[in-house]
């Protein structure tokens, strides 16, 4: 455990990011898996309005630098691919 007042801190606000981007990161991957799920059951209109939560969410992860940028538009990519094969 540091001694030195500002390393107690930086302790304390690691120790808190650490649990927001784990929310963050937590939340986008539920957002991705739900709508897989829906691809899975052939639920198209709950997909795409699904997958227009999971794109927001992959952005924001992006924009915080949670996930790397290309990262987050492979995963929209396969998503969409997934849904546009659904609807052929």
């Amino acid at each position: 455990m540091p001694n030195i007042k500002s390393a107690i801190k930086r302790v304390k606000t690691s120790e808190a990011r650490k649990a927001h981007n784990t929310a963050i990161k937590s939340s986008m991957r539920t957002a991705v898996k739900k709508v897989e799920a829906a691809i899975v059951n052939n639920d198209v209109t709950s997909a795409k309005e699904l997958l227009v939560d999971a794109a927001k969410r992959l952005d924001k992860a992006a924009a915080k630098g949670l996930i790397h940028k290309k990262a987050a538009a492979r995963k929209k990519s396969r998503l969409m691919k997934k849904l546009n094969a659904l609807n052929a």
